[in-house]
């Protein structure tokens, strides 16, 4: 695959500086990711360059490019246009997709006849009749009509007028109160179609211009002494305010505002739409995306309001965003075309429009921590770090190393075990470090360690058993290929990496034998699991520690001189190591660590005690 690898690069020096569509392939010839790009040579060389500041899911994604096309395009608009055509077309692996299968319905009105009816159809057409929608779903569809019906007493028969009038008797719907009865002949096509008008108006989100309208109507009624017309004004007056007070029937077809939101969660990205008209929220939609880390949150935004806004054929005037995408223009663009119209895209900063913003994204949270369980992160933190560091199996066992010393003394070693992302606390193990013990040689004491450990291993200990998926070594390049070398002697072939800190002491990446090194930052679930072993391996070596200087201090002989205290006697241990180079050391030597008087006591105190000895 180098060669290939090499070959690719090479191929992309031959790139224009075009806008355009590139296509990847694999092996086989399968389309596995379709792209877009300004300028094509720029953006598809990033791919072939160093996979540090690759995301996981890119990483993965080059090491299967075998191959790749591009189209030159005039424009970027049409770049992006043609990019998500493609993408429902070859339905590629690595593009974030969204479920064509879905299906924003729409509410078809047949104006166009006498006695107008309702109908859900998958698209407008393009003729006399009136169109609503999209709507999230058939149901919501569906739940709008039957509530107009049922407000307004219209029919829900099959028959078809004035075609069907007085050829059967009216069904139950007549006695029950349900329906107006067209069928009987008694309500003309124009009293009929100005029914329908009024369900059109609630369609449309005009309930309060209908209520004026039926007020008024019901008080004309009223005056000209007409009190059973009154009557039934007076009773649809209530239905559809009732309407009003329980649920908009609008749901999300007519949003003037959109508000979308992405969050990233340990396991997966969750994008939230709500719906908003004439200020108020009308609807929730929330899709799920595996696969995404904090890296692709642009891309996933993007590529997320090209495929939903496509699919649903309709776009509201403003769509609030929670972070700045790329090609922000061309998809403004886009989304203008779908809708016919100017369409606003923002990142608000602050006010109602931030408030909104910041609603969506406490949503998609919600809709992150519905669906993910424990032990979900637990595992797909495991494959995460398996995929990023190229592990060919899930990493079930994870072992960790430490060491801890104090002042050059008292060298000790950690062992600690996570056993599917868990602390196995009764397989932790302690070193205490003999041949490396003299100053501070961490790699001679890791060598130690290691050597000890695997040769537990090797000689059937099963307390030592089995090996971990991986070896984590808390340090950098030195560390891990010190502990390279040991597991080389010993024959094991287990993964090898260590844990590399920033200049803040915070947990950077992981960085392997032969240099590589994995950026875990973008990761949260990988970098939260690693960041917890690398507390937890520190914590416990410095513990081990602790104890055997406590332990070292009890008791000890400066504890009998005059004026050294805990906090002296830390000092002289600190600077001196150990109790024969204070005993060794003269009254000048003392002082500089403590006041004169006192090293002056230590000094005599010890001069009488070899006296003793002799």
């Amino acid at each position: 695959m180098s060669e290939r690898f090499e070959e690719l690069k090479a191929k992309v020096l031959s790139l224009p500086f075009e806008p355009g569509v590139y296509i990847m392939k694999n092996r086989d010839g399968q389309v596995i990711y379709v792209g877009k790009a300004k300028a094509l040579k720029n953006r598809v060389s990033q791919y072939f360059q160093s996979d540090s500041r690759h995301s996981p899911k890119t990483i993965r994604m080059v090491s299967n490019i075998w191959d790749f096309d591009i189209i030159v395009t005039e424009t970027e608009f049409e770049a992006l246009v043609l990019e998500n055509q493609m993408i429902k077309k070859y339905q590629p692996k690595y593009n974030i997709l969204l479920k064509d299968d879905k299906g924003y319905p729409f509410i078809k009105v047949t104006t166009s006849k006498p006695y107008p009816s309702f109908s859900i159809v998958p698209k407008p057409g393009h003729d006399a009749d009136r169109y609503f929608g999209p709507y999230t779903s058939r149901r919501a569809a569906y739940h709008a009509i039957d509530t107009i019906n049922e407000t307004l007493k219209l029919k829900t028969c099959r028959r078809v007028f004035p075609r069907d009038i007085g050829k059967d008797r009216p069904c139950l719907n007549l006695h029950l109160g349900r329906c107006i009865a067209p069928c009987t002949g008694q309500v003309s096509a124009e009293e009929y179609a100005a029914r329908v008008q009024e369900g059109i108006s609630l369609l449309e989100g005009n309930d309060k211009a209908l209520l004026a309208d039926l007020t008024a109507r019901m008080e004309q009624a009223a005056e000209d002494l007409r009190f059973e017309q009154a009557a039934t004004l007076r009773d649809r007056i209530r239905a559809v305010r009732a309407l009003g007070e329980k649920q908009k029937v609008v749901a999300g077809a007519f949003a003037e505002l959109d508000a979308v939101a992405y969050v990233q969660g340990q396991t997966r990205g969750c994008v939230v739409v709500l719906h908003y008209l004439a200020g108020d929220l009308h609807d929730k939609e929330f899709t799920l995306l595996d696969g995404v880390t904090a890296a692709d949150a642009g891309e996933a935004l993007g590529a997320f309001l090209k495929q939903y806004y496509a699919l649903r054929g309709a776009v509201p005037r403003t769509v609030l965003l929670s972070s700045p995408i790329d090609e922000s223009e061309a998809v403004g663009e886009f989304l203008s075309s779908i809708a016919e119209r100017k369409v606003e895209l923002a990142v608000p900063q602050r006010g109602r429009r931030h408030d909104i913003i910041r609603l969506a994204e406490k949503n998609a949270r919600e809709e992150i921590l519905r669906v993910e369980t424990s032990q979900e992160r637990r595992v797909k933190s495991l494959e995460l770090l398996g995929q990023m560091t190229g592990m060919d199996e899930l990493p079930h066992i994870l072992e960790a190393y430490d060491i801890s010393n104090f002042a050059g003394q008292d060298t000790v070693g950690s062992m600690v075990v996570f056993e599917d992302a868990k602390p196995a606390r009764s397989r932790y193990r302690k070193f205490r470090i003999e041949t490396a013990a003299q100053g501070q040689d961490d790699y001679a004491s890791m060598t130690e360690m290691l050597t000890r450990r695997l040769q537990r291993w090797k000689d059937g200990d099963e307390k030592f058993t089995p090996l971990p998926s991986a070896f984590l070594i808390d340090g950098g390049l030195g560390h891990v290929r010190t502990a390279q070398r040991v597991l080389d002697q010993f024959g094991v072939n287990t993964p090898c990496f260590g844990m590399v800190k920033d200049d803040h002491h915070r947990t950077r990446g992981l960085v392997a034998p032969d240099g590589r090194e994995f950026g875990i930052s973008t990761v949260p679930a990988v970098f939260a699991l690693i960041g917890r072993i690398q507390e937890e391996v520190h914590r416990f070596a410095i513990t081990y520690n602790r104890t055997l200087g406590a332990k070292k201090v009890r008791g000890s002989s400066l504890d009998q001189i005059e004026g050294v205290g805990e906090k002296r006697r830390n000092d002289l241990l600190k600077h001196f190591g150990t109790i024969e180079n204070i005993r060794a050391a003269s009254v000048d030597e003392l002082a500089r660590v403590v006041p004169r008087t006192v090293a002056e006591n230590v000094h005599d105190y010890y001069e009488k005690r070899t006296k003793k000895e002799k």
